[in-house]
């Protein structure tokens, strides 16, 4: 797999650039006709990964940080505060199409126009799949985006997509995954080991397919409660994920170029600015995986750190403070009392990236039976099954003998068990903390339930009044490269702010 991303990397260097508007950013860079699917698709995953750009800003600077997952005193890391910078906040949107629609549109199209018929049906519903998977991260977090038009400027020659109400792009991607599922057979698709998450696998592609449909129909609980039911069961019918086997992620190396490389790794080899929040650093308190998500760094700051990660030493930081106001708390005079992301163990540039899990499928059949026993009626053993599969996941980061043993997940459970009053906090709390390093998600699902509960912050001069906010802004180039389309979406949707709520967030 990894010679795989290398050889592909070969082929694409050079393809992407920080492009000025649509026009640029759907100008086809290989001429379809001359390319097989696989290699494309190689690159597309790659890219739906992120690089170091997208993931350091609307990833973590914005998501983490709004989500209490991490904190910083730094003034780079705006989210933490609810302050609004431009590239920073639109760089999701601008990656998004330039190294992801841009791709995946066309890939699509190769296999939906293919004159002599060379490929496979199943090769057309795993880039469908995966088509969904890259448009429902940018519509959670902008809302109302170009969808039905976008990535089509080389296909089509339009440059300025129109931006589709999020009603109906849910609807389109719900619709999606049930034609594409529905059109997998079994066995090794034609793509094979140019596949990067299955290895051409259609059942694990099946499954992907049903989990993220299962995802998509819980995004809709508060909008469209009976639609919500009615996706999940379907999803649950047609056979989400069973293991931690089916879990969707990229297997990154260390090179030779970026894609290759891990883009949170990426950042946490270019920046020591951030910490662990206190937030998340209590709610691990007696969790087994305190120890692999957190170490206090080296008394000199070293990135390369071989600090504790004794979890009776962990110690987050409060969020909403900076350079001074931290010295209004114990042990504020040195930024290295406090906990950082674990370097040892979890965010080197050759560790895993994580598409969707199998816990978080578990902890969403949870919450179905929660609401509607519709997934066997027994949310506890969903629970406890999704909490096993969360620290045995951390298995997949090289861990070592840092690896949560099975005595340590039975005394959790033991000590944490289903709660069924409080059981829609509890499986969402667990959701919140199994998804992190993965925040576009952490932050979609947040404001989806409202768990874990979380103490806002209102640091002076922030964009939300105080409040957590609801949505990121639009990649600001938009408002002179797409005008009209932009106007249209924001007359309708509300304005181009962090509190303005997108269709499935109502209040």
């Amino acid at each position: 797999m990894k010679k795989i991303i290398i050889a592909i990397l070969v082929i694409f260097i050079g393809t992407t650039s920080c492009d000025s508007g649509f026009e640029e950013l759907n100008v086809n860079p290989n001429t379809a006709t001359e390319l097989e699917p696989g290699p494309k698709l190689t690159n597309a995953i790659l890219r739906t990964a992120g690089d170091r750009f997208e993931n350091w800003r609307g990833n973590l600077i914005y998501s983490s940080m709004m989500i209490q997952h991490m904190a910083s005193i730094g003034g780079v890391w705006a989210g933490d505060k609810y302050l609004y910078n431009a590239q920073w906040s639109g760089a999701w949107f601008e990656r998004g199409y330039n190294d992801q629609v841009k791709i995946i549109e066309d890939i699509v199209f190769q296999l939906e126009t293919d004159p002599e018929d060379q490929y496979s049906e199943e090769m057309l519903a795993i880039a469908r799949i995966l088509r969904v998977f890259i448009y429902h991260k940018i519509t959670d977090l902008y809302g109302d985006v170009p969808y039905s038009e976008a990535g089509r400027g080389f296909i089509e020659g339009n440059f300025r997509p129109a931006y589709d109400p999020q009603s109906e792009i849910y609807a389109d991607m719900l619709n999606e995954l049930a034609e594409a599922t529905a059109a997998l057979g079994t066995g090794t698709s034609q793509f094979g080991t140019a596949d990067i998450l299955f290895d051409g696998d259609q059942d694990k592609w099946r499954r992907f397919g049903y989990s993220m449909m299962l995802r998509l129909g819980l995004r809709l609980i508060k909008v469209d409660p009976t639609g919500a039911q009615q996706w999940a069961q379907r999803a649950i019918d047609g056979g989400v994920m069973q293991s931690n086997d089916d879990t969707s992620y990229v297997e990154h190396t260390d090179g030779p170029e970026g894609i290759n490389r891990n883009g949170n790794g990426q950042v946490f080899s270019a920046d020591d600015d951030m910490r662990l929040s206190d937030t998340f650093i209590n709610a691990l308190a007696g969790d087994p995986r305190l120890r692999i998500y957190a170490a206090l760094p080296d008394g000199d700051g070293d990135r390369n750190t071989s600090g504790s990660n004794d979890p009776a030493m962990q110690r987050g930081l409060p969020n909403g403070l900076d350079a001074t106001t931290v010295l209004n708390i114990p042990g504020g005079d040195d930024i290295n009392n406090f906990s950082e992301p674990n370097r040892n163990l979890i965010t080197a540039e050759d560790e895993p990236y994580f598409f969707q899990t199998y816990a978080e499928v578990e902890f969403m059949l949870a919450e179905a039976d929660i609401r509607w026993g519709i997934a066997g009626g027994d949310p506890a053993a969903h629970y406890s099954a999704g909490v096993r599969a969360a620290m045995r996941q951390l298995d997949l980061y090289d861990v070592g003998d840092q690896s949560v043993t099975d005595i340590e997940i039975q005394d959790f459970l033991t000590a944490n068990p289903f709660d069924a009053a409080n059981g829609l906090e509890q499986v969402n709390t667990q959701y919140w903390i199994v998804t992190f390093l993965n925040d576009i998600e952490s932050f979609a699902n947040w404001r989806r339930t409202g768990f874990p509960v979380l103490i806002s912050v209102d640091y002076p001069g922030n964009e939300s009044n105080g409040l957590i906010p609801r949505r990121l802004r639009y990649f600001e180039r938009e408002q002179t490269t797409n005008p009209q389309n932009y106007q249209a979406a924001i007359s309708r949707q509300g304005p181009d702010q962090f509190t303005t709520r997108m269709w499935w967030d109502v209040e």
